[in-house]
């Protein structure tokens, strides 16, 4: 008898809705400072972050995906994540109002995007999940970042995944 593969995401919020992404692309979890600036940048790039010696490019994630800009609170976080994107691995912070927890999904709970009323871009949602009431949103970065990743990749040293 098999049982269904799961696996764990980080859960935060943009606004009010609940984003998740893979627990296994999240390096650390960050107080929020505000980055060094760059200029000419994409609106949605921040600015760079020293993380632990390397400099990590921050990402508003609300403007990326088409949303207003983050209000900065108390329970801004910044995640920085490991993503691996046309066979490197590109290293992000992104901003989220507010870091939730770790949770398992089953891959049956996991549902396809709908194409019909939602407010960002659904090519970059790898799928939904029903929980308490509502939804929570999982992110495909590697989309969402693979066609800015050449511009972000020059931000830091770049690593080959075999």
């Amino acid at each position: 008898m098999s049982t269904a593969s799961e696996a764990q995401f980080v859960t935060f919020s943009l606004g009010e809705e609940i984003f998740a992404v893979p627990v296994d692309v999240v390096r650390e979890i960050l107080d929020h400072e505000e980055p060094f600036k760059i200029p000419h940048g994409p609106d949605y790039l921040l600015g760079l972050r020293d993380v632990r010696g390397q400099g990590v490019p921050v990402i508003d994630l609300r403007l990326r995906l088409g949303m207003s800009r983050t209000e900065k609170t108390p329970h801004t976080r910044i995640l920085v994540l490991d993503v691996p994107v046309e066979g490197r691995v590109l290293a992000l912070g992104l901003v989220a109002d507010r870091v939730y927890e770790v949770v398992p999904f089953q891959s049956g709970q996991i549902e396809n995007a709908p194409d019909i009323g939602i407010r960002w871009r659904s090519d970059y949602i790898a799928g939904v999940v029903r929980r308490n009431g509502g939804f929570v949103v999982i992110i495909d970065l590697a989309r969402l970042f693979s066609d800015s990743g050449a511009a972000l990749a020059g931000f830091g040293p770049a690593q080959n995944v075999a």
